[in-house]
């Protein structure tokens, strides 16, 4: 599902963004430079848009090519497609048979991956600046042709994958229920964010050929998705590679063409403390709410907020619960973003000897706290610090900035937002983060998840011993 790429080349703003963040205050009142990662977009008659971004630091390129299309396009009894097809999309066509996908890229020194979230599919390709003609045509070789070409056996092999992959991931790793857990509890039947990404073992297995053909042809179109090509190339040949190999791909209806409209964030449907049991040593309860999308209004400070709450020892749970009062040995606080909406999720586990009860009563003290007096200044700039250091880090792998280009242009319809988007952050003042804390951390608003360790089976009666043989006389 989600792979995180590590990188060593750094683009030129990047670098002088970083270098700024240490200049005195005197030097940086000035202003740092403006941040920018430059791109150059064209649109074929297809649909499909095109995103070309130069960074001849090191001989390598990156391809990312990116479908508008995740769980929350699934119907009902049909979960788990979008995730299948990043394993099936590796499964081969008639020109790259089973297997030659990643063989023929490896033998060029090169590699690839792709994650699904309910909102958006990636596939990328990393490798040497001559590698780059390979990445495209078959890029375009599987938009074009592998729907078509699935059949019983490609179905069948992936969707056993899948389902191990739930079972490992989700229901054999501590905690890893909560994943299933946590959509049912926020958002109702119906919502596109009920069911989790990974989808259910009887969707799946009730998937059929037919199913998965009409997924891939509805959703796997040119004008459904957006191809990034970052680093050592040179752009006028790039062009006419993807114009020679995407142009011929046939437009398809648009996917999205009568989606409901989603309604605006609510309180968590389910009142009550959903209460699961794992194999786990330690109880562990989860905080969770419905917030804005990801780019809207208070996005940005309840993301800060996260850090206010659990990043460092000195943050506010960690204080708190770890430090003081001893009730936890570990936290975390974080704003999930979504196209549709968001959640923002509190979790606490108990150390042992320490129930669940008493870990939400002091979870509750320190978010009462936070909501009557809100956070200081102090807290706001070392967390407004944290999240700007760590923006501009993330800008330095060649893979995450072309993945970045194509989340702006999928979600907020323009590849040029990187300094917008990080301005979204440095704006925020504690009046902003303590104000969305009021408005979406209400009590009333919260989805409470207990994961509780499972008991232990009882030791099965002992059976009776045998009488001993008697030897005869």
């Amino acid at each position: 599902m989600h792979t995180r790429t590590v990188h060593t080349a750094a683009s030129a703003a990047a670098v002088a963004l970083v270098a700024s963040l240490a200049l005195p205050s005197t030097a940086a009142a000035a202003g740092p430079p403006a941040l920018d990662i430059p791109v150059r977009r064209f649109d074929l008659d297809n649909g499909l848009v095109v995103l070309l971004h130069e960074d001849h630091t090191l001989p390598q390129v990156t391809v990312n090519l990116s479908y508008q299309v995740g769980s929350k396009d699934e119907a009902p009894g049909r979960t788990g497609f979008a995730h299948l097809f990043e394993h099936l999309m590796f499964m081969g066509t008639q020109r790259v048979p089973r297997g030659a996908f990643d063989a023929w890229m490896e033998a060029e020194g090169a590699w690839n991956n792709a994650w699904t979230s309910e909102d958006r599919t990636d596939y990328y390709e990393v490798g040497p600046s001559h590698v780059l003609p390979l990445f495209l045509w078959l890029e375009a070789d599987r938009m074009a042709a592998l729907g078509a070409e699935i059949d019983q056996v490609k179905l069948d092999l992936q969707r056993d994958v899948v389902r191990n992959e739930r079972r490992q991931t989700s229901e054999n790793t501590p905690y890893g229920l909560v994943e299933l857990e946590l959509p049912k509890l926020l958002y109702p039947p119906g919502h596109p964010y009920h069911h989790p990404v990974i989808g259910s073992h009887e969707d799946l297995q009730a998937a059929s050929v037919a199913d998965v053909r009409s997924f891939f042809a509805r959703f796997y179109v040119p004008n459904n998705a957006s191809l990034v090509i970052a680093g050592d190339f040179d752009p006028v040949a790039a062009e006419a590679m993807v114009r020679q190999h995407f142009a011929g791909i046939p437009r398809g209806a648009d996917p999205h063409a009568g989606r409901a409209p989603v309604a605006p964030p609510a309180p968590a449907h389910v009142r009550d403390i959903v209460k699961v049991t794992d194999r786990v040593d330690q109880p562990r309860v989860h905080f969770a709410y419905q917030t804005p999308a990801h780019f809207q209004a208070d996005d940005a400070a309840l993301s800060l907020l996260g850090t206010v709450l659990s990043t460092g020892k000195g943050s506010r749970l960690h204080a708190a619960l770890v430090y003081a009062d001893e009730v936890a040995q570990d936290v975390a606080a974080a704003q999930w973003s979504g196209v549709l909406g968001s959640r923002f999720v509190i979790q606490a586990t108990a150390r042992e000897g320490v129930s669940a009860e008493a870990l939400q009563a002091k979870m509750d003290a320190v978010l009462s706290k936070l909501l009557k007096d809100g956070v200081t200044a102090d807290e706001t700039e070392r967390a407004r610090n944290g999240v700007q250091m760590a923006f501009v880090s993330g800008l330095q792998g060649l893979g995450d900035r072309a993945g970045l280009l194509n989340q702006y242009m999928a979600e907020v319809g323009r590849p040029d937002f990187v300094a917008a988007d990080l301005a979204r952050y440095t704006a925020l003042t504690p009046d902003d983060v303590s104000r969305a804390a009021r408005t979406w951390l209400a009590p009333e608003r919260r989805g409470v998840l207990w994961v509780l360790p499972a008991p232990e089976a009882p030791e099965p009666p002992a059976t009776p011993a045998a009488p001993a043989a008697q030897e005869k006389p």
